[in-house]
């Protein structure tokens, strides 16, 4: 916090993640979800919305995982990461903005603008994380980059919560019904971001330093890079090993989150309970990430992360059995329990078995790959609801991802992995 009060420049940095945090929870996560299905793909047979969904979701994942390696490769050797930036920025604000206008039956609409806005979103924030290593020095980046964190669950937390009393009570806000609210928080998503992005396109600018000697194109540097990095991480057996866990239950983990709700009203929940439940799972998270970090001195952060995802693999077996909104939001606690304590604890995990010398690097990979494998649950999700006609299908087919990144890990050997980094670093 003392940071933020006498550094304008960080404090500006900060309030972006507080604005654009809005469209990974009402646009991604909470209320575009239940509209698509209820609205925009009003017409389809049964079942078909939500795979749909699951197809848009897989299509902008893939977008945006062939986009990293080059975004980053423009990150590091052009002078223009605040021009790039503006540009993502701005196209997930208007894309937020025009999903107002979808309507009954405009799902293709829906899923070209979904697919955008998560490209700028990502996109944006290629360069967002670009600027960190500039604006704070030492030991402030870590302080600094958990203020960002914190103040994005903050910032996406308290839109989601005006736009939930807005669908909830939309006589409150003037509005004439549900419908109308919904897309009144998406223009609300577009407008909340850009206002909160302005006072870093103002205050930060960009370092004058001498850039690398660029040779080839930025999509060759991209990928490249990536291929190179694949080589030497095979290099270190239980590093490589954990990374092909991570990819499988993360993809696990990410479909859950990215499909949660349509399918919750797929299976006839409410749409304000299926909101509401998002916001549970937003408060409960903030606390369990802290105790799973706690369990993890006490039983080691291996076996702790196990533990996360075997509950996991309970809320998928629950899930395909469950029925109320009561049912809905039980879930919502457990997904709340577990879900910052395993993505927390797979980065500490891969980050003590990275070389010292190696860590960007490594944990650029770590970013770019688990990308890539998020392409593929979505699509199975959707493909399986579509094939059997029933979404309960397509949410139990997630148990495969759970089980062998269960089984994978269980033969890591984390003490080992760490000894390998120190001697080849």
């Amino acid at each position: 916090m003392f940071l933020l009060k006498r550094d304008k420049k960080v404090f500006s940095w900060v309030l972006y993640d507080f604005g654009n945090s809005a469209f990974a929870t009402t646009i991604m996560a909470a209320v575009l979800p239940v509209f698509y299905y209820d609205v925009a793909a009003v017409g389809l047979e049964e079942n078909l919305a939500t795979s749909y969904w699951g197809y848009s979701q897989s299509i902008a994942v893939l977008i945006v995982a062939v986009l990293a390696p080059i975004l980053g490769a423009i990150s590091d050797y052009s002078a223009a990461k605040k021009q790039f930036l503006r540009f993502f920025a701005f196209m997930g604000i208007i894309a937020s903005i025009l999903l107002a206008f979808v309507g009954e039956g405009d799902y293709i609409l829906a899923s070209i603008l979904f697919i955008i806005g998560t490209i700028g979103f990502t996109g944006g924030n290629v360069f967002y994380d670009a600027f960190l290593p500039e604006i704070a020095k030492g030991e402030d980046i870590d302080k600094v980059s958990s203020a960002g964190f914190a103040w994005g669950y903050i910032g996406g937390g308290l839109l989601l919560l005006i736009n939930v009393l807005m669908i909830i009570n939309p006589g409150w806000f003037g509005l004439p019904n549900v419908t109308s609210a919904s897309q009144l928080s998406f223009a609300s998503v577009g407008v909340w971001w850009f206002i909160f992005s302005l006072p870093l396109l103002k205050n930060i600018k960009e370092e004058t330093k001498q850039q690398p000697k660029r040779e080839k194109s930025y999509l060759r540097i991209g990928f490249s890079r990536v291929a190179t990095t694949f080589k030497e991480i095979r290099q270190y057996k239980h590093l490589l090993l954990f990374l092909f866990a991570f990819w499988m239950y993360n993809d696990g983990i990410s479909t859950i989150i990215r499909m949660a709700t349509i399918y919750g009203r797929d299976i006839g929940i409410d749409q304000n309970a299926l909101i509401i439940a998002l916001l549970i799972t937003q408060f409960v998270g903030i606390p369990c990430t802290f105790l799973f970090g706690w369990l993890a001195t006490k039983i080691s952060a291996k076996k702790a992360l196990t533990f996360s995802l075997y509950v996991y693999l309970g809320i998928v077996i629950l899930g395909y059995f469950m029925s109320s909104a009561l049912h809905f939001y039980l879930l919502a606690i457990c997904v709340g329990f577990v879900q910052g304590g395993a993505q927390s604890l797979s980065r500490s995990i891969y980050g003590r078995m990275v070389p010292a010398n190696k860590k960007a690097e490594f944990f650029g990979f770590y970013g770019i790959s688990s990308k890539f494998a998020a392409v593929f649950g979505p699509f199975l999700f959707g493909f399986v609801g579509q094939l059997t006609g029933n979404s309960r299908f397509g949410i139990i087919s997630l148990i495969i991802f759970f089980i062998i990144g269960i089984v994978l890990l269980k033969f890591v050997d984390v003490e080992k992995g760490m000894r390998d980094a120190e001697n080849m670093a």
